[in-house]
């Protein structure tokens, strides 16, 4: 039972360390994973050796792969493209149904921008218009966040769900698709308490003066740099799906290369060029939007990069074989996962932290609890975006961005936030869980 004290151990120091201390997420995992390894009797090769696999072998995989998501995010927020994204959805969608178009638009929007930027650039938008019909703006504030919040931790190229998958080698085409129809069913309840219920918070509206944009770049370059490569990635899988025979199919070789998640991807940053009006150092120098991206995907590359050392650690240590001696009779299967990542955010707030941290407990655990099928582990990777959904609060920076910039007291960010994400995650697993029932 050691193998197991360690584990809680490192786990209780994973929270008091962030959440009481605020240290940095980095600097706490690498060292619960090299307690660990002490504290269960690990060679000092060992160790070092898993510190150096861990992090290595991960950021070879999924490295690039989160930062080009990064810079295709930050040059669709800067340049214009997610608002004229966000503007054609309530056109298409109507202002009578605003409730519906702004959960569509944070759903959509939160594919490659983070959501706490796509909220402060999304939110002014949703004042005027919630103004403009006469809607409760604390319903269709719930609406966007919702929205947000179901792509930003089921649907890569987000890096939380990226690095999940990328820790447990999920099939990220699987994931991607799978993730959409997980989430998309997972926000009709959610939409329902938006309207029917956060929309009885009565908060009044603010209006600012909106400065307008000199130049918005076109709906459907700005729709490129995300479809673009998330259709790749798609295609590859199904040319690859064991019994669809497409493997000799003239195109194979084309769409394996071209759908490979680092290409798509990179595909994606030179496809996001066409945004800005002029390409010059205002994009791509050092100081600028490329600049901003490397600074935005650093701290995410050094978390994922220590959650996969503190993985690569627990496998070392043979927790795996310990765990599948002792606790394979146990029927807990999908929702193992869910329930230890609704802890994690529930306990220190950061929904990619959760998803990582999850991800690298649950890896070396997997035969054990029945889930190293191909689509058992998709369904781990959403089981863990749902649990790390569970719930945004006070110790959450996106609960505070949502409640400053809505005018909400944190009493009613409760009410309608913290409630509405506790639904969205029940919803998500529900639906996963009847997934796994019928095509496992």
């Amino acid at each position: 039972m050691l193998y197991i004290f360690a584990l809680l151990l490192s786990l209780v120091f994973i929270v008091l360390e962030i959440v009481k201390w605020k240290i940095h997420p980095f600097f706490v995992l690498l060292i619960a994973a090299i307690s660990y390894g002490f504290i269960t009797g690990m060679e000092i090769p060992q160790i070092l050796s898993a510190i150096n696999d861990g992090f290595g072998g991960l950021m070879g995989k999924i490295g690039l792969i989160i930062f080009f998501g990064v810079v295709i995010g930050t040059v669709l927020e800067k340049s214009g493209g997610a608002m004229v994204i966000a503007v054609k959805m309530i056109k298409v969608i109507g202002e009578k149904s605003i409730h519906l178009a702004m959960l569509l638009t944070g759903y959509l929007v939160s594919i490659p921008v983070f959501a706490d930027s796509a909220f402060i650039m999304l939110n002014s938008l949703n004042k005027a218009l919630s103004d403009q019909a006469k809607t409760s703006y604390a319903g269709t504030s719930v609406a966007l966040g919702l929205g947000l919040f179901a792509t930003h931790v089921m649907v890569p190229p987000t890096p939380g769900p990226i690095a999940a998958a990328g820790i447990l080698k999920a099939d990220l085409g699987n994931v991607i698709l799978w993730g959409i129809i997980v989430s998309s069913i997972s926000l009709v309840p959610s939409y329902f308490f938006a309207t029917k219920m956060a929309s009885k918070t009565k908060i009044p509206i603010v209006l600012e003066a909106v400065k307008e944009r000199d130049y918005r770049p076109k709906l459907w370059v700005s729709l490129l740099s995300i479809l673009v490569p998330i259709v790749l990635i798609i295609l590859k899988s199904v040319f690859e799906y064991p019994g669809t025979r497409l493997a000799t199919n003239i195109f194979y070789t084309a769409i394996s290369f071209l759908g490979t998640p680092v290409i798509a991807l990179l595909i994606g940053v030179g496809l996001s060029l066409l945004l800005p009006k002029k390409l010059d150092e205002k994009v791509y120098a050092a100081s600028g939007w490329f600049g901003d991206a490397v600074k935005s995907a650093a701290p995410i590359l050094l978390i994922t990069g220590a959650g996969g050392i503190f993985g690569n650690m627990l496998q070392s240590s043979g927790i795996a074989e310990l765990i599948t001696e002792n606790f394979s009779d146990l029927s807990i299967g999908i929702f193992l996962p869910f329930l230890l990542a609704a802890c994690l955010k529930t306990t220190q707030g950061s929904s990619t932290v959760a998803l990582i941290t999850t991800a690298s407990i649950i890896a070396p655990i997997m035969p054990a609890l029945g889930l190293e099928s191909t689509m058992m582990t998709t369904m781990t990777v959403l089981a863990i975006g749902a649990g790390s959904l569970v719930v945004s609060h006070a110790n959450d920076s996106f609960f505070w961005v949502f409640t400053q910039l809505t005018g909400m007291d944190v009493k009613q960010g409760n009410k309608t936030l913290t409630l509405g994400t506790l639904i969205l995650g029940v919803s998500a697993i529900c639906v996963i869980y009847c997934i796994t029932l019928f095509v496992d």
